[in-house]
């Protein structure tokens, strides 16, 4: 699969945020996902400790039984740098190598990063569904921007992640006990749909099973490629 239209990564900070501020206005926050979402791609991405390198996975599962379908990893250099706010430009060229071997397009994507709980309302799930026009959901193992308090301590419980009182994301507890995880609108996606489906694929634990799976896959690629 390919994006919708192009987006440049060679650019400033500076130019990064301005796109931000651009692509945030196009954003849709109320579900516009398929009638059936058959579907969910995991997409994360690790660094290399040893060179300027980054590992992207993306892994499509069956939305109903989270049987893996399809799995595409891929290892490229990194350009630019390490800026809070700014993943997207850093992360979402690997993760464009990645979708681009797929043969199938996913229904969903499920990010390990923020969507709009960001301060310019544009982090990697927003900028990602937004590029490939795909229902997306960031969901984060911890909190970026805004405040949230605690959800409470069962599955299922949330609390709203708020700035200046415009509720932005929320932090879902998705197993009893667990810490919660941060979750919110990518595009296409509301949070209330974005909190079902983050609960619907952690059956078992406090990750979603495509997170989990894409996890798995570029820890494994992370760690064939260190030297030995």
């Amino acid at each position: 699969m390919h994006p919708q239209f192009e987006c440049p990564w060679d650019v400033t900070p500076q130019e990064a945020e301005r796109t931000q501020l651009a692509l945030a206005a196009r954003v849709t926050l109320q579900d516009a996902l398929p009638a059936t979402v058959r579907t969910v791609a995991g997409l994360d991405v690790a660094y290399s400790q040893d060179s300027p390198e980054t590992f992207a996975a993306v892994v499509v599962l069956d939305a109903q039984s989270l049987r893996q379908l399809e799995l595409r990893a891929v290892r490229t250099a990194v350009a630019f740098p390490y800026i809070p706010g700014l993943f997207s430009f850093r992360e979402i060229p690997a993760i464009a190598a990645a979708l681009a071997q797929l043969n199938s397009t996913p229904d969903l994507f499920l990010c390990d990063g923020h969507g709009i709980a960001h301060p310019r309302r544009l982090g990697l799930a927003s900028h990602l569904g937004l590029l490939y026009d795909v229902p997306s959901i960031g969901c984060a193992k911890t909190r970026f921007f805004g405040h949230a308090d605690p959800p409470g301590p069962h599955r299922g419980d949330a609390a709203p992640i708020l700035d200046a009182g415009e509720v932005i994301g929320a932090a879902l507890r998705t197993q009893h006990g667990v810490k919660p995880l941060y979750v919110s609108t990518g595009h296409r996606v509301s949070l209330q749909t974005a909190c079902h489906w983050v609960l619907r694929l952690s059956p078992k634990y406090r990750s979603p099973e495509p997170l989990r799976a894409a996890n798995t896959a570029v820890q494994t690629m992370k760690a064939r490629a260190a030297p030995r």
